[in-house]
């Protein structure tokens, strides 16, 4: 079994674990990456968190700040949220409340610039692969040159402990949207409605930004409306609702099936 190490810290409402995989040391050059990604992401909810009164994204909501006087990530998300607002069809909308509110799209986003901390150890063969998972979205990458594989699997909705499906990558993102662990928590922009019964989206990407995103914008869509997914950035995903699921890569449906045993 290859060796692993992992390392935990609390941070943006959840728990990231950051898991090494055959690291030749734990410490120098790897602690300091291992710190290096803890801190961004750290950072990056003091900008953008909605629950602390003195982020950025809370003093502009609050009228406290302006724009074009926020950190300059402000900026860079808020655009990337209009990206996506226009190319789903509004499924995905960081404004839909009257304020700007990227939850659905930061978390990933943040991830991303969090794992390049591991750009260099990774290369000089510090360690075979890495593993950033925060809250249950990973951000997963290997060595060139290595053989290790990452296999996730994807929770059922509806049964405890069961899997729907495992999925396998090597250098890649995967992230999940759905009621299953919180509940009616997902909302649809264009009404302002909760979702109502079990839903689950899991997309696999190059990048945990367009996963975790477009994770979201499966789940408001639905099993039923996923024409928007065809022409997503991402790789495959899962979809499952109300007993059904489907499966698509590269824009294509692979597969579609009624689970007999769902509830």
């Amino acid at each position: 079994m290859t060796p692993a190490v992992t390392v935990t810290a609390e941070v943006m409402g959840t728990v990231a674990s950051i898991t090494l995989i055959a690291a030749v040391r734990r410490d120098g050059d790897v602690g300091d990456a291992v710190a290096a990604c803890i801190e961004r992401l750290r950072d990056d909810e003091r900008v953008f968190s909605t629950y602390r009164d003195d982020s950025d994204v809370s003093r502009l909501r609050d009228g406290l700040l302006a724009l074009d006087d926020a950190d300059p990530r402000v900026a860079e998300v808020a655009a990337r949220c209009r990206e996506l607002r226009a190319r789903s069809g509004g499924r995905f909308d960081a404004d839909w409340r009257g304020w700007f509110d990227p939850t659905g799209y930061v978390k990933g986003w943040s991830v991303d610039a969090a794992a390049t901390a591991f750009d260099g150890v990774l290369a000089a063969g510090a360690i075979e692969a890495v593993g950033v998972n925060v809250g249950g979205d990973m951000r997963l990458r290997t060595a060139g040159g290595s053989d290790h594989v990452w296999r996730v699997g994807v929770a059922h909705p509806t049964r405890a402990g069961a899997l729907l499906a495992t999925v396998e990558v090597i250098d890649a993102a995967v992230a999940t949207s759905g009621t299953a662990e919180r509940g009616a928590h997902l909302i649809d922009p264009r009404t302002g409605t909760a979702l109502t019964g079990p839903v689950s989206a899991t997309v696999i990407a190059s990048d945990l930004a367009t996963a975790d995103a477009w994770a979201t914008i499966a789940a408001v869509a639905g099993i039923d409306d996923l024409d928007v997914v065809g022409s997503a950035p991402v790789a495959s995903g899962i979809v499952w609702q109300h007993g059904r699921t489907r499966r698509f890569a590269g824009g294509v449906e692979v597969s579609a099936f009624h689970d007999a045993l769902a509830g």
